[in-house]
């Protein structure tokens, strides 16, 4: 940990392609003052991604990176937060990434509590393969596949999280640069599984979910009063379909992260010379 980091250490030489004005330069801008912010530094520094246009983000971060496969990104950085528990592990991912292939992992992820970091950037639709509707689109979100709309409810990635047993669940906007920021640095602070789900508007396929629209429909929960620390009434926020949210919604200050409860608190990559102690007699058990 260094206090003498600044967030422009984790930007890479690196050109971003995303589309100009996409909502993912604010997104990944928050990310690295988060890290900035709470010590952490490119040395120590691993971020997952997954596919889609968040899916390049390592490539843009200063810092240890992989660009995995869709939907596989949470298994990852569990695996790598396991393995080296002094590493900060950011995980980071698109709402088709996420919430439709890599659903099952990511209520397994936000159950088992790892000490990790989850920022999803949500622009309610596939915006790499040009435009098809997501998990988390209106369902009369109009595309070339879904000329009616999709005709299904959105994914609440927000309810997943919270009936997988969430210990924090928040929601930024990427362009609120200073209140995403410290969003994403108390997700970094907290104890266990913190996600983020961001409103990361496309500019180019999406007509509807604009930066006018999060603007006008934001609602910041410092301004209602919210109790973070009631799981009930993060229930009822999350189950209100009828605004947007911007805030912590939910978090467990008593939570355990997975490593603490089942004692692994070593570099697994420390390997001792020599075979472990009994190694040979089980190889030649099965030989």
């Amino acid at each position: 940990m260094s206090s003498d980091v600044r967030f422009t250490d984790f930007k890479s030489d690196k050109q971003p392609t995303w589309c100009p004005g996409c909502g993912d330069f604010g997104t990944m801008n928050g990310m690295m003052k988060a890290l900035a912010n709470t010590g952490n530094d490119p040395d120590n520094t691993f971020v997952v991604a997954g596919i889609g246009c968040s899916g390049k983000i390592g490539t843009y971060m200063h810092s240890y990176a992989l660009h995995g496969v869709h939907g596989r990104a949470l298994p990852v950085g569990t695996g790598v937060k396991l393995a080296n528990p002094d590493l900060e592990v950011m995980v980071a991912g698109g709402d088709g990434d996420g919430y439709s292939i890599g659903a099952g992992h990511f209520i397994h992820a936000v159950r088992r509590n790892v000490d990790m970091t989850y920022v999803v950037m949500d622009n309610r639709i596939y915006g790499l393969t040009k435009g098809q509707a997501s998990p988390t689109s209106r369902e009369d979100f109009e595309t070339s596949t879904t000329p009616e709309g999709p005709k299904q409810p959105p994914v609440n990635p927000l309810a997943l999280a919270l009936s997988a047993g969430g210990s924090f669940i928040a929601q930024s906007f990427s362009t609120d640069a200073q209140r995403h920021t410290e969003i994403v640095q108390k997700a970094v602070e907290h104890d266990g599984f913190g996600f983020v789900n961001v409103f990361s508007p496309c500019v180019t396929f999406n007509d509807v979910d604009t930066y006018d629209y999060f603007r006008d429909s934001i609602v910041d929960l410092d301004d209602e009063d919210h109790d973070p620390t009631d799981r009930e009434a993060a229930k009822e926020k999350i189950l209100d379909a009828d605004k947007e949210y911007q805030g912590i919604l939910y978090q467990n200050e008593e939570s355990v992260p997975y490593s603490d409860l089942h004692g692994l608190d070593s570099n697994m990559a420390d390997i001792p010379d020599g075979a472990p102690e009994g190694a040979m007699d089980l190889v030649r058990e099965f030989y």
